[in-house]
This record gives C-alpha cells, sequence and structure tokens, in this order.
C-alpha cells in the first residue's frame, strides 16, 4: 500500500524542483524538495528491490510519483540497494575516504541505455578496504545529510546509523573516513522469527511499555556483563522463559537488549577517545540505542533524524542536478539535469 504525507510546507509557493528517492532491501521513499532542499511532500511503499510489483523498477516508482503532477518533469536521484547487483543499475563503490563531492563525481546518471526519462541518477555506495572490507550503500547519503544540517559534525565526530545492517561510520574534515557494520537488525530479524528463540512470543498477549523496557534493559545489562560477547548469552532468552524469569511476550525485547547492548559495548570499546557520537535515522530505532547507551552509562547521543532528503539534495548540488534557491542558475534550466 502507498502510503503518502504532505507537509504543511506543500502549500507554500514554493515549486518542486527534484525528486529524492531511497530505495532499499525491502522498502522505497521518495520526497519532492524544493530548490531550497524542503521537503515539500513525501510518498513510500512496500517496494524494496526484493519486492517489486508487476513492471519491476518503473512501474514501482510511477506509482509511487503518479499524485505529483510536476514528478515528470523533475531531475530524480537515488541511493541505496537500487544501485547493488540486484539493483535496477549497479553502481561500484567508492573508495573512502569520501564526501558528498566524490559521490557526485561517481553519481551513474540516467541516460538512453538506461531507459531515460524516468530513471534517477543513482548515487554509489562507499567501500572500506582495511582492515577487512566493508560496504555501506544508501547511508552514506544520510551521512552527507547530516552534515550538511549539523556542519558542526564535519571536523571530527561519529555518526551511528541503526538499521538491518547498522553502520557506525568516523568523520574527519567532512569525509568520511572509515566505518564498521553490525548486523544487529538482520540477526534480530533471523533469530525472533526464524528460530526457537522467538517463539514463545508467538501468539502472546501484548506486552506492557513497563515490561518492554525492563526486558530490553536485562538484555543491555548481560551483554555488557559477557567477556565473551553476546553469542553465549542468546540462549538465555529461552533459558529466562522456560525458568519463570521473564515473560513471554517480553522475550524478544529481551533479545533486543542482548543485541544492541552487544553492538553499543563493543562499538564504544572500539573507539576510546572517539569524539561523541551522533544518531542517524528512524525515530524508534534511535531511541532504543539511546537508552543502551544511558543504560551502559556512556553519554547519550543526539538524534538527528532521517537525513537521507537532505543527502540526496547535496549531491544533487554537487552532480549539477540543480541550482540552489539563493543562486542564480549558470547557463542551464533549472531544476534539469545538466
Amino acid at each position: 500500500m502507498l502510503r503518502r504525507h504532505e507537509t504543511e510546507e506543500a502549500v507554500s509557493s514554493e515549486n518542486g524542483a527534484l525528486i529524492g528517492i531511497d530505495w532499499g532491501t525491502s522498502s522505497l521513499r521518495a520526497w519532492r524538495l524544493s530548490a531550497s532542499g524542503a521537503v515539500l511532500d513525501e510518498a513510500q511503499a512496500p517496494w524494496g528491490i526484493l519486492n517489486l510489483p508487476d513492471g519491476g523498477y518503473p512501474a514501482a516508482l510511477a506509482a509511487l510519483l503518479s499524485n505529483w503532477p510536476d514528478a515528470a518533469g523533475l531531475p530524480l536521484i537515488a541511493c541505496g540497494m537500487v544501485g547493488s547487483a540486484n539493483g535496477w543499475r549497479e553502481v561500484p563503490y567508492v573508495d573512502c575516504p569520501a564526501d558528498g563531492a566524490s559521490l557526485a563525481r561517481a553519481l551513474v546518471r540516467p541516460d538512453a541505455a538506461a531507459g531515460a526519462p524516468g530513471v534517477p541518477g543513482i548515487v554509489p555506495g562507499v567501500r572500506r578496504r582495511h582492515p577487512l572490507p566493508d560496504v555501506m550503500r544508501g547511508e552514506e547519503t544520510q551521512i552527507v545529510g547530516a552534515l550538511a544540517l549539523h556542519p558542526d559534525l564535519a571536523a571530527d565526530s561519529t555518526l551511528i546509523l541503526p538499521g538491518t545492517h547498522s553502520k557506525w561510520a568516523r568523520v574527519q574534515g567532512g569525509r568520511i573516513v572509515g566505518f564498521a557494520t553490525a548486523m544487529t537488525g538482520e540477526l534480530f530479524a533471523v533469530l525472533s522469527r526464524h528460530s526457537i528463540l522467538g517463539r514463545p512470543a508467538d501468539g502472546a498477549a501484548a506486552v506492557t511499555e513497563d515490561e518492554a523496557r525492563d526486558a530490553f534493559r536485562r538484555g543491555v545489562l548481560a551483554a555488557a556483563a559477557s567477556r565473551q560477547g553476546v553469542a553465549p548469552l542468546l540462549f538465555s532468552v529461552r533459558a529466562l522463559f522456560l525458568d519463570g524469569g521473564i515473560g513471554a511476550a517480553a522475550t524478544r525485547d529481551y533479545l533486543s537488549g542482548l543485541l544492541v547492548g552487544d553492538e553499543v559495548r563493543t562499538g564504544l570499546a572500539d573507539r576510546p577517545g572517539a569524539p561523541p557520537a551522533i544518531l542517524v535515522g528512524e525515530e524508534r530505532l534511535c531511541g532504543l540505542y539511546a537508552r543502551a547507551f544511558d543504560i551502559l552509562g556512556a553519554p547519550v547521543p543526539q538524534s538527528v533524524g532521517n537525513t537521507a532528503p537532505q543527502g540526496l539534495y547535496r549531491i544533487a548540488i554537487e552532480a549539477g542536478y540543480l541550482t540552489p534557491a539563493n543562486q542564480a542558475p549558470e547557463g542551464r534550466q533549472e531544476g534539469r539535469p545538466t
């Protein structure tokens, strides 16, 4: 089902200048942006790259943008798994260190072979080669957006992006200089849905807020106390339930606490003396990470929300897709790619 949101600014005098798209594995989101980077409209659908409707990528995008009359005349720019080997069009990674300018230079632009018009330019992901290879797609755009909205982060900061594959990224001098991935979200999904650990919660009465908070806290503290990592603790989810130490409905909250607590504990231990961390992403998930920091007695990071729209806007400007509202066009039609 498509879901759309219209902000108050959508009824203002500003016109659309750019369509920004975040196309992941499980979901598709788009924003209609003004020349100043303001979000005028938002739309989303459950059409990730592994769950496309009939007609594939073009049909999904056309349906998502169908209620925006001016969308056909605006440049499109996309980030995320849409640029992966399984995506619409594969875009090679950019190596660290990377920033908005290097991402814009490596942007794969629509052309006749790709079926333009109606095909977005696709932002490359970022690759770290040492000490072990690691990659991201989509998070680099959120980081660019976070730096645009909070310039004080550019000098030296740690950005944490919770998700299916959480990223802990180090930024110095406005560039992503390194990062590490924790598969916390995917581990939680697999263990809670496809293992014996998730069975007690199936069909159980809804967990209360207090029960959920207490179970999450217990999980975080258990992870913090372990010297062997989280793996030896996983079966405690079932053992605690069987022993009466935790209710069936709260077992998943305890599992979440174990996994998030282990990620945060490890992340802090790997970065002694690192600058204060910032949380970037969806409010509910960032809230869990902030609670884990608090439970562990660490400074609670500021949460800056989903910064993908602003990141797409900044990369689009670097790529020459549009002229910012406060600058005069330089020999080209505003709002169209060169």
